[in-house]
Formats: C-alpha cells, sequence, structure tokens
C-alpha cells in the first residue's frame, strides 16, 4: 500500500510540475493582455505559453502575438518587425533578440509557443509584448524564471 501512494504521490508531484511550465495569457479587441506578468519556475526545462485571443475582430485588424525578448530590445524589435508584415507575424526573420514569439492571431483563435528555460540567463529582465504594429506600447509585460 505504502508503495502505491508513494507512486500515486510522485505522478501527482510530475503533473503539478508540468503543468506551472504551461502557461496562459489571454488579449482581447481592446488591445490589452490578461495579465502584466508571468512566471515560470527554474525547474522547467521548457516553458509553453499559450496565447488565447478572447476578442471578435480578425487577426489583420486586431491581431496580436506574444513575443520574448530582454527589455531593452522591445522598441528595436517591433520597429524591425513592422517591415516584416502580417504574413511573417511583424518580426524581422531570424532576429536573434526574439527569444520566442507565437504567430499573430485573432479573435477566437489560440496558438502557443514552446521554449527552453535554458535560454534564460539568470538576472536578466525578460519582457514580452505584441509585435502588432503600434500594440507593443501598452501590451507587454514581464517575464521571470522563480
Amino acid at each position: 500500500m505504502k508503495k502505491i501512494l508513494g507512486s500515486i504521490l510522485f505522478i501527482l508531484a510530475a503533473s503539478a510540475n508540468a503543468n506551472e511550465c504551461e502557461l496562459t495569457i489571454e488579449s482581447n479587441d481592446m488591445m490589452q493582455f490578461s495579465t502584466k506578468s508571468l512566471t515560470a519556475p527554474k525547474s522547467c526545462k521548457e516553458v509553453t505559453v499559450t496565447l488565447k485571443h478572447t476578442g471578435k475582430l480578425p487577426k489583420n485588424a486586431m491581431g496580436h502575438n506574444w513575443v520574448l525578448s530582454k527589455q531593452a530590445d522591445i522598441p528595436d524589435i517591433a520597429s524591425d518587425g513592422m517591415g516584416a508584415g502580417l504574413d511573417k507575424n511583424y518580426l524581422k526573420e531570424g532576429d536573434s533578440r526574439v527569444l520566442a514569439a507565437t504567430k499573430i492571431i485573432g479573435g477566437g483563435e489560440q496558438t502557443s509557443v514552446t521554449f527552453a528555460s535554458n535560454l534564460l540567463k539568470e538576472g536578466e529582465n525578460y519582457a514580452f509584448f505584441c509585435s502588432y504594429p503600434g500594440h507593443y506600447a501598452i501590451m507587454q509585460g514581464t517575464f521571470t524564471l522563480i
């Protein structure tokens, strides 16, 4: 009985850790994310972020994505991305400053990105934002491994 109980507790602990590594954030037609900060445990080898667009407008009118970078790089990434266009998710192809990014989605859609947590260095200020033109000034927040 103790062996079975121990196995059950191990499975429950493993699933709790897996869930901590899977984050969800929402966006809407008012150019808002549902939170200004996201955290994941340092113990996560990979982090998955799911973006849900709860609005109704299509991606060419009010599209959103979720982009992870260093805080200081946001303005330049957004500026460089404007020329890339919607079909490239308003991100310059091969931009090494982008640590992770979802595609642009419209109302009622969702998308996810999974990235290795070892891409992030302790003590760095990381941020997430939407790279759709004009959105990054309002739609951003902090991302921290704890």
